[in-house]
């Protein structure tokens, strides 16, 4: 839900990248799980948050100066699949569609969602294939199935567009 990108002043904040739908809506979540690749997971509680202009900043407990907050820096930061709301039909987290692959409706395989994007009008998919990037809206037109069970999407897109 989002990555820790660094320290925020001399009193042990942390600024975040978030990748909600809205900057604020970690603020949601009083406790995180923060980790990566080379870092095991760990509940982290959130003792205070600040929405600035450029971003989210937060407080953790027992991190009160600048080394101590550089040690997240890199960090993911995650919250219980629980603890989210129910989507409705047809809706998916962002999380759900990362890595499934995409198939156009030809059956060529047009790659693997690496990341979405939000251009404000819509959702962008951004499918990494053997030939690159493939940049394809999330919308009615263009997405013909998700389904999360086979870990595919199938889309009216061609590989050349």
């Amino acid at each position: 839900m989002g990555r820790v990108v660094g320290a925020q002043g001399i009193l042990g904040w942390v600024k975040l990248k978030t990748y909600t739908e809205f900057m604020d809506g970690l603020v949601e979540f009083p406790v995180w799980w923060l980790g990566d690749e080379k870092h095991p997971w760990r509940e982290v509680g959130v003792e205070k948050f600040a929405v600035q202009s450029n971003g989210l900043i937060a407080k953790f407990p027992g991190c009160n100066d600048r080394t101590a907050a550089e040690k997240y820096k890199g960090l993911l930061v995650a919250v219980p699949r629980s603890s989210l709301p129910q989507q409705a039909r047809d809706e998916y987290y962002w999380s759900d569609l990362i890595g499934l692959a995409v198939v156009n409706l030809a059956g060529v395989s047009l790659g693997t969602v690496d990341n979405l994007m939000d251009t404000g009008a819509n959702q962008v998919l951004c499918v990494r294939g053997e030939s690159g990037e493939i940049l394809i809206p999330f919308i009615a037109s263009a997405i013909k199935q998700v389904d999360l069970t086979e870990k595919v999407i199938r889309v009216d897109w061609q590989a050349d567009y």
